[in-house]
């Protein structure tokens, strides 16, 4: 049996996975935002229901919003910023007394999407998550792409290429950066464009259905993000080829996009001839817990 932990900012979520893929349990607490100690200790109580749940001893993966450091051994680039710093996969294989393996969760969503979901079988696949940030994974012949940094697959806080006057110098990211693709292609992003053309203060999904029902400023909102995701995800196009792009996160339920971005993207990727499929994810929001449980392969 495998155990997937998603460790998330406001939730945990875990998965009990068959060998064959069967969902055996599912289960999610809330996360004890703003306490390291009180997170390690939810995890080993959520692992330990699951257990008592299916009479089972499984394997352990725990996707997290963040990646640890090659050079230190320590949690990096966490938006749950209470996890950095810490040595969280040697503290949390001591409490469960077993190894863990510990990987980003955009990583988990494309491992996910790529053994049994909407990308599986393809050789290469990007996995996209467009929420309220944008995180990316790469997966070849099944295996995640980490990198010697351990930051593969970090589109989000790239620049966001061929920029218009308008989109210089670009807004303000956390990371420390202007203009990062995550400031254009997150769902607060799409939302503040949105105001910027004299709408209300919605959240981004509630645009994308004003778009639909004709709403002109709402129209030209996702038009605009449309064509920054055109050139965004060019330029990955560019750089890895996939085969299949996969997205994730609140934003990939605008149907939309899957018809309009790849027919925009075509004057930015360096081919005659553009093969790649962007497809929705099979597994919705159990995607990102289901590739911390394939961590662990048969």
């Amino acid at each position: 049996m495998r155990i997937g932990i998603d460790l998330g900012g406001t939730k945990i979520e875990g998965i009990a996975l068959a060998d064959d893929g069967r969902e055996l349990d599912r289960r999610r607490v809330a996360a004890p935002r703003g306490n390291y100690d009180d997170s390690v200790r939810a995890i080993v109580d959520l692992v330990a229901a699951i257990e008592s749940a299916t009479s089972q001893r499984g394997s352990i993966g725990i996707g997290i919003p963040g990646t640890t450091s090659p050079a230190t051994g320590l949690i990096k680039n966490a938006n749950s910023t209470w996890l950095n710093g810490h040595r969280l996969e040697d503290d949390l294989s001591r409490a469960l007394a077993r190894p863990v393996r510990l990987a980003n969760d955009a990583n988990c969503f494309a491992l996910s999407e790529a053994t049994d979901g909407a990308a599986a079988g393809a050789p290469v696949v990007f996995g996209v998550i467009i929420g309220t940030g944008t995180g990316g994974g790469v997966v070849v012949n099944g295996r995640i792409v980490v990198g010697a940094n351990a930051i593969a697959g970090e589109w989000g806080h790239n620049p966001l290429p061929a920029p218009a006057d308008d989109e210089r110098p670009g807004p303000p990211c956390y990371c420390g950066r202007f203009g990062c693709i995550e400031t254009f292609l997150s769902g607060p992003a799409l939302a503040r464009d949105y105001i910027a053309l004299g709408g209300p203060d919605l959240a981004a999904i509630e645009v994308a259905a004003r778009a639909d029902g004709g709403d002109p400023r709402a129209v030209a909102a996702l038009d605009r993000y449309e064509r920054r995701f055109a050139r965004a995800i060019a330029a990955i196009i560019n750089v890895i080829d996939p085969d299949v792009i996969v997205l994730g996160g609140g934003l990939s339920n605008i149907t939309r996009l899957y018809d309009r971005v790849p027919a925009l993207w075509a004057p930015h990727v360096f081919s005659d001839h553009v093969s790649t499929k962007l497809v929705r994810a099979t597994h919705g929001d159990a995607s990102g817990v289901r590739g911390a449980a394939w961590l662990w392969p048969a």
